[in-house]
């Protein structure tokens, strides 16, 4: 089974990176490991890919952690990076003091993923380093667009690759044809540590609500994730509704 989910995995890791031209010979890809199932998984995935293409695409590869001052035990992320023999730098921040100690936030979602988006930016830079890899996987992708329609009537979810002209940074995601659920049976079967997130406000995300609508809706029609997909590779605008030509017009 370990053997099987192996090359799954890395079948559809090579696709995205592939299909997306996500890595080329020379990068220096960053991974943001927060310690959680996906960003663990994802370093093993991408280390899985180097050593398989070492020749083909050879690229480095470094794993970078903020650390967010909430007490987490980050032990099993040391040990896990040097089991893979990828370097690990653990950067200090203030974050969690920011969120919950002085602006003693109620929803901190927003505020610490744009902190940390800049912080993992900054220390990629800081390293050296031309790409960051980012875990979000299939499932991220269905419930990214369905927040943006359900909340903000928008269409709309992230790419697999963007480039950050003030930065210079380009952000990558290999995951986007892995599935949560595949994420979840690697863990076990690779040894791959989770370290638990100390955050007070995890589980109790709008996020969390659509992971449930979409499970719902999985029990119903197996293949929705899949169908998403396939629609994204299709999409076609002109089956869509036209820009409206007058925006202030008599009905808005």
């Amino acid at each position: 089974m370990s053997k099987i989910l192996q090359k799954t995995m890395l079948t559809h890791v090579t696709r995205a990176i592939t299909h997306f031209s996500l890595i080329d010979p020379g990068d220096k890809v960053v991974v943001g490991v927060s310690g959680g199932k996906d960003s663990n998984s994802l370093l093993f995935c991408l280390n899985m890919y180097r050593r398989r293409y070492l020749k083909k695409v050879p690229f480095e590869l470094h794993a970078v952690h903020l650390d967010m001052g909430l007490g987490a035990n980050l032990d099993p992320l040391k040990e896990f990076c040097r089991r893979l023999e990828v370097p690990l730098t653990i950067k200090p921040t203030g974050i969690g003091a920011i969120l919950f100690d002085i602006r003693k936030e109620t929803n901190p979602c927003a505020l610490c993923a744009n902190l940390r988006r800049g912080a993992l930016h900054n220390t990629a830079l800081e390293l050296g380093f031309n790409k960051v890899a980012l875990a979000h996987h299939l499932d991220d992708v269905v419930e990214t667009f369905l927040m943006s329609l359900i909340f903000n009537g928008m269409m709309k979810t992230f790419s697999p690759k963007t480039y950050l002209d003030r930065t210079n940074l380009t952000l990558i995601r290999p995951f986007v044809y892995v599935t949560e659920s595949q994420v979840q049976q690697l863990l076990p079967l690779e040894d791959i540590p989770v370290i638990q997130n100390p955050c007070p406000a995890n589980k109790k995300t709008k996020r969390e609500e659509i992971k449930s609508l979409i499970d719902n809706l999985a029990q119903q029609y197996p293949d929705i994730r899949q169908k998403f997909l396939t629609s994204l590779h299709n999409f076609d605008a002109n089956n869509l509704w036209p820009v409206k030509e007058n925006k202030k017009g008599r009905w808005g």
